[in-house]
């Protein structure tokens, strides 16, 4: 992590986070409004999720506190969360069925903005990541998602469905290479800083093994329906300015009523 951040599990008691707290679903976690500041998370399979930091070579146990970092194994999800953000822990599951392994994992940005690495799912596997107006649907390797609903895929496959203005369900797919904004309507390619950006931050997880995607790769194709939208939210409070002072202690809040 870069500068600081804390977190709750629900009740409204906010603690520091630091390198190697492991957190169980139905955490919140909160950045400092302080440019730079990140938090990458490495996604368990249902132990928790932890804090994790790229700077050191040093290898640590998933569920043990380190002073310095925690690299990432190859079957493992990553998730950075930018400054002034607020993401929820809603679920993080695993099911070997013996054919394969089924997982589902819900997270919830209320704010702010997020990066992500996912492995590759099974067919009946869901990464899913809610907003305060809609819910993503990612079946790719590297993406960047807003509270405002902005979505790039650097590679694979992402899939968007928000209520728009009038009360109606909207969704769009977005393939890798392109962006997608739901205020515009408009699908555009990633500029190649952007690109360049995300297979930085793929790339600073030594551990992750197969080095950087390609993201020049022929686009995915494959249709991948996201959890419907129950009715309008419009009231999508995301005030997830997390101004933490040394300690950790901040003085925003991440409300996000209104998600779907």
């Amino acid at each position: 992590m870069s500068g600081h951040a804390r977190f709750t599990t629900g009740n409204n008691v906010w603690q520091p986070l630091k390198v190697g707290d492991t957190l169980r679903a139905g955490t919140v976690i909160q950045t400092e409004n302080q440019k730079g500041s990140y938090v990458d998370l490495v996604l368990g399979d249902g132990s928790g999720v932890v804090a994790s930091s790229a700077s050191s070579s040093a290898a640590a146990s998933p569920i043990t506190p380190v002073k310095n970092s925690y690299q990432p194994k190859a079957e493992q999800n990553v998730v950075r969360v930018w400054e002034n953000s607020a993401l929820g822990i809603d679920k993080l599951t695993s099911m070997d069925t013996g054919a394969d392994s089924v997982t589902e994992t819900q997270l919830d940005l209320k704010a702010g903005h997020i990066m992500g690495s996912v492995k590759k799912l099974s067919a009946a596997s869901k990464y899913e990541v809610k907003i305060p107006n809609g819910v993503a649907g990612i079946r790719g390797s590297l993406y960047e998602l807003w509270a405002t609903g902005l979505m790039k895929v650097g590679v694979g496959l992402g899939a968007l469905a928000w209520v728009g203005g009038d009360g109606n369900v909207n969704s769009k797919d977005v393939h890798g290479g392109y962006q997608f904004d739901p205020a515009t309507g408009d699908v555009t390619p990633i500029s190649p800083g952007d690109l360049n950006a995300m297979n930085d931050f793929f790339s600073s997880f030594r551990g992750l093994a197969g080095g950087v995607p390609n993201v020049n790769d022929a686009p995915d194709h494959t249709v991948y329906h996201v959890s419907p939208i129950h009715g309008h939210h419009g009231n999508g409070n995301g005030n997830g300015n997390g101004n933490g002072n040394g300690n950790g202690n901040g003085n925003g809040n991440g409300n996000g009523n209104g998600g779907p």
